[in-house]
C-alpha cells in the first residue's frame, strides 16, 4: 500500500466520522469541521508537493469565513507563486481537485504562498480605492485590466467602500471590473 493510499483512507475515515457524528443542532460545527477537513487534506497535499519539489516551507491551516485557508511560508517559494500569481493559481486548482477527489465536494479553499495573496489583497484594495476616487473626480467610467475572481472581488469591495459602484464584464479569462460614478 502506498503512502497516498493511506492518506486517502485516513481522510475518508475522518470524513465519515465527521458526517456520522453530527446532530441536527450542530450544523455550524459540522460546516466548520468540513472546512477544517478540507484544510487538512489540502495541507497534506501541498506538503507532498513541497516534498516532491524538495522545497522547504511551513504550512498553516485556518478557516476564514466560509473557506479553508492554507498558507505556505518559507524562504524559497517565489517559483511557486510565478508571474502575477499564475503558478499559485494553478497549484490552488490542483489542491482543490485533490480535496474534491477525497471528499466528493467542490472545495472553495484558498492557497497562499509566501504571503503573496495578503500583499496582493492590500495592493488591489489601494488600487480600487484610487480608481474609485478618479471616477468620482472625472465622472467617467473606467474599465480595468482583466483579473481573477479573487482580484475582482477585492476591487469591487474597495470601490463600494469608496462610495462608487462597479460591475464585472466579459468572459473568463478576460473578465474585467468596470467602475462607474455613484450617481
Amino acid at each position: 500500500m502506498s503512502q497516498q493510499d493511506v492518506e486517502v483512507t485516513d481522510a475518508e475515515e475522518a470524513l465519515d466520522a465527521a458526517e456520522g457524528g453530527q446532530d441536527d443542532g450542530a450544523a455550524a460545527d459540522a460546516e466548520l469541521s468540513d472546512l477544517e477537513l478540507e484544510g487538512d487534506i489540502a495541507a497534506d497535499y501541498v506538503e507532498g508537493l513541497l516534498d516532491i519539489a524538495d522545497l522547504d516551507g511551513d504550512i498553516d491551516m485556518d478557516v476564514e469565513g466560509d473557506r479553508a485557508l492554507v498558507s505556505v511560508v518559507g524562504a524559497t517559494l517565489e517559483e511557486l507563486v510565478g508571474d502575477d500569481g499564475a503558478v499559485l493559481e494553478a497549484l490552488q486548482e490542483l489542491t482543490r481537485l485533490a480535496v474534491h477527489r477525497q471528499t466528493g465536494n467542490r472545495a472553495r479553499l484558498m492557497l497562499d504562498i509566501g504571503g503573496y495573496r495578503a500583499r496582493r489583497r492590500a495592493e488591489l484594495a489601494d488600487y480600487g480605492q484610487s480608481v474609485a476616487e478618479e471616477v468620482a473626480r472625472t465622472g467617467e467610467p473606467k474599465t480595468l485590466a482583466a483579473m481573477t475572481p479573487f482580484e475582482r472581488k477585492i476591487v469591487h469591495d474597495a470601490v463600494a467602500e469608496a462610495g462608487q459602484r462597479s460591475e464585472s464584464e466579459g468572459e473568463e479569462p478576460n473578465r474585467r471590473v468596470v467602475v462607474y460614478p455613484a450617481g
